[in-house]
Parts: structure tokens; C-alpha cells; sequence
């Protein structure tokens, strides 16, 4: 018996190159185009696919190295061990290209947003804004996963609520800044499907990007399902706000200039948010309260919660029915349509800056483009979307040079609409 035990480990142990560089090729591929998009059944294809397309050379410089370890073990000898060897190289071409693409393709995509936007002389306008110096320049992708530390003390935890652990929030702030200053604040709200909302470690390369330059961002848990039931995610949104508006000059910041943020379930709670300002509905207990904000940067959302028909639209709406909602979707649809950004479209919207990935498997673009399209034609205020070529579902939650130059342009439309309100 233990010889045969030894037999089975041995086998199971051999080296399979040529099984290896398919899974390897396959990976690399995926990263550079999802191999199926189709929502929700394609989740598989976005864990695996979504690190590959935003670092690239890390696993560009993995693969290399192991390559150099198998072939000195003999892995690539003969006709197998070649084709191993051809498929390998194949998948180093398709980190390449990544790499290329995400190094060329996203800035240009965001300044054409800007410009088109804003006009080709948005940035004259941002002469306006008072100095404030980067003590470390332009913030790196790599310093980005460990800024927390730098711009979060514990006196900075704070709770703005009364449930708990869900109704925390960290004040990122640089430690030079005045506590008797005026600087513009960010609310950045988590995404998890409304079911995860913890806010660590989301939104990182934008908010040390925007701490760097004298910004002060809000960083909120919210109660999740299915523990809990809408609305009372958005309404823990509307608390924040509200807490950020009484309480945020103690940190030195403008508490009239309150921007929000989020990715995922996060971006459709802060275009929710921002469309529904002082919305006693979503105000419990609270109904005097400011929760008005100044522009809105949803990343990848949700807009649609009640449209049932089209790709994925019925796995999604069972998700709210068993889930979020917890009503049935055929009874209470006013509930759904109510939830629904793309339905709450008004003309006194705040300036919005929409942002999705083309490659999205989790949510298709076509929803991002759709609301786009839809409150352009509403709203006063200047609208802006780019939609990055290449790009996954949850890009910017990495330090890669997509999430860094993604944070730049949201910084400059950021600093726009506080140099345009400035001038008023």
C-alpha cells in the first residue's frame, strides 16, 4: 500500500509543462480579453483575469523566471517539452501587450474625457486653487498599497453612526495639514456586490493620490446584506454624509465642499446619493440633515436595478430578490425602480465623472454607458465618462499604472469643480 501511495505521489508530482504553458497561455490571454463576458457566470473569469490585466509584469517577470528553472530542469526537451516552450513565449506576448496598453492607452483616454468634458482649457481654471505642495511628488503605484499608515491615525477611526463596526470610517488627511483649514473632502464608499462594504482596501491609489495634495478623504463601512435590507445601505451613506458635513472642519476640512466616490455597489450608492440629496426617504431620523454633494465619481456601477431583461439581468435581479431587497421583484418594483440611479435623473445633478472598464465581466459596459448617455440628456452640469480600454472590473483597487493615472484625472476633474466654485 505505501508503494502504491508513493507511486500516485510521484505522478501527481511530475512535471506537466506542456499542461502548465496551456493554464499559463490561457491566463495571460484572459488578461488581455476576458474570454467570455457574460455577468454573473463569468466570475471565474474575472478573479483570474483581473490581477493578470493590471500587473502584468509582475507576472511577466514570475513566469520568466520559473521558465529559466524548468528548462535548466529539462521541462522543455522534446517535442512536447517545444511546443511547452512556443506556448510560454506565446503567453510573454500577451503580458507585453497588457503592459503596452496599459501604459499608453488610459491617460489618453482619460484627458480626452477631461477635454471633451470640461473644454480643451479646463486646466487654466485650476490656476485658481491655492498652492498646495506634494511632499513626496507624484505618488508612485508601489507606495500606494502601504498609504493607509501614512495618512490614517487611530485618532482619525472615527464613527459616524450607531451601528458598530458597520458605521466606521477613517479620515485620511496628511499630518501637516491645519486643523483650522478648508480643504476640499472626498466620501469614498465601498462596493461588494452590497454584501462585503468594508472599506479597506478599496479606492487607495485615489485617495493617498488626493491626500498627497492637501485633500481630506472619508473612508465608510455601511451596513451589508443579507444581515441587513436595503435601504439601509443608502441610508448609512446619507449618514456619513451627513456626519462628514457637521463634524469634518474638525479635521480641516471645507464642509462645503463634499465631493463622493465608489466602485461597484459602491458607485451605484454614490450616484444614488448624489441624485437624491436630502431624500427624507432615505433619511430616517435624520430629515434636517445636509447630505448634498458637490460632484460624484462612480467607478464601474450599477445604475439599472430594474430592468429584467437583456445579459445577466435575471441572475442579477434574483440576487437583490434573495439577498438586498428581500421583496419579490414582480410586487414591489417601485422599490427596484426607486433604487435605480438611472431613474432618479435630474437637472440640478451635481458634475458627475463616470468611469468604466471596456473588459468589465462583472458588469457590463454597456449599463455605464447607457446611464451616461441618459443623464447627459438631464443634466446641467458637465458629465464626463471614459471608458478604459482593457480594462477589468475593480482596476483601480491595485497599485498599477491604470489605477495611477485614473486617480490623476479624477484628481484634475475634482480640483475643476473646487476651482470653478471657488470663483463663484
Amino acid at each position: 500500500m505505501n508503494s502504491s501511495l508513493a507511486r500516485l505521489t510521484a505522478k501527481l508530482r511530475r512535471p506537466r509543462p506542456l499542461a502548465r504553458a496551456v493554464v499559463e497561455l490561457a491566463n495571460a490571454a484572459n488578461g488581455f480579453r476576458p474570454l467570455s463576458r457574460k455577468g454573473y457566470k463569468t466570475l471565474a473569469i474575472f478573479w483570474f483575469g483581473w490581477p493578470t490585466s493590471e500587473l502584468p509584469l509582475l507576472y511577466l517577470g514570475g513566469s520568466a523566471l520559473d521558465a529559466v528553472r524548468r528548462g535548466l530542469r529539462g521541462d522543455f526537451r522534446g517535442r512536447r517539452g517545444a511546443a511547452a516552450l512556443v506556448l510560454t513565449v506565446l503567453s510573454w506576448l500577451f503580458l507585453g501587450a497588457i503592459q503596452r496598453r496599459n501604459v499608453t492607452t488610459p491617460q489618453l483616454v482619460l484627458q480626452a474625457a477631461l477635454v471633451e468634458g470640461l473644454g480643451a482649457d479646463f486646466t487654466d481654471v485650476l490656476g485658481n486653487l491655492p498652492a498646495t505642495p506634494s511632499p513626496s511628488g507624484r505618488p508612485t503605484a508601489w507606495r500606494t498599497t502601504w498609504s493607509r499608515r501614512r495618512y490614517v491615525e487611530k485618532t482619525n477611526i472615527v464613527t459616524y453612526g450607531p451601528h458598530g463596526r458597520a458605521n466606521l470610517a477613517d479620515v485620511w488627511r496628511r499630518r501637516d495639514l491645519p486643523r483650522d483649514g478648508k480643504a476640499p473632502v472626498l466620501l469614498e464608499v465601498p462596493g461588494g456586490a452590497w454584501a462585503i462594504g468594508w472599506r479597506r482596501p478599496q479606492a487607495y491609489p485615489l485617495m493617498s493620490h488626493l491626500a498627497d495634495r492637501g485633500w481630506i478623504c472619508v473612508a465608510m463601512n455601511y451596513r451589508v446584506s443579507p444581515a441587513h435590507t436595503w435601504p439601509d445601505h443608502i441610508v448609512d451613506v446619507k449618514r456619513a454624509l451627513a456626519w462628514v458635513k457637521e463634524h469634518i472642519a474638525e479635521y480641516g476640512g471645507d464642509p462645503d465642499f463634499v465631493a463622493i466616490t465608489g466602485g461597484s455597489a459602491g458607485g451605484h450608492l454614490a450616484a444614488l446619493a448624489a441624485l437624491t440629496p436630502n431624500d427624507p426617504e432615505y433619511q430616517p431620523g435624520f430629515t434636517e440633515a445636509d447630505t448634498s454633494v458637490v460632484a460624484a465619481v462612480p467607478v464601474y456601477g450599477r445604475y439599472d436595478w430594474f430592468t429584467s431583461r437583456g445579459e445577466g439581468r435575471r441572475e442579477f435581479i434574483a440576487f437583490l430578490e434573495r439577498l438586498v431587497v428581500k421583496r419579490q421583484f414582480s410586487r414591489f418594483r417601485e422599490i427596484y425602480t426607486e433604487a435605480s440611479p438611472i431613474r432618479r435623473l435630474r437637472a440640478d445633478a451635481p458634475p458627475f465623472f463616470i468611469l468604466h472598464g471596456e473588459h468589465d465581466s462583472v458588469i457590463p459596459v454597456g449599463e455605464a454607458r447607457e446611464f451616461v448617455e441618459q443623464i447627459r440628456e438631464v443634466s446641467q452640469a458637465p458629465v464626463l465618462y471614459a471608458e478604459l480600454p482593457g480594462a477589468q472590473h475593480g482596476y483601480d483597487i491595485m497599485p498599477s499604472r491604470r489605477a495611477e493615472d485614473s486617480a490623476e484625472a479624477v484628481g484634475q476633474f475634482l480640483s475643476w469643480v473646487y476651482a470653478s466654485r471657488m470663483k463663484e
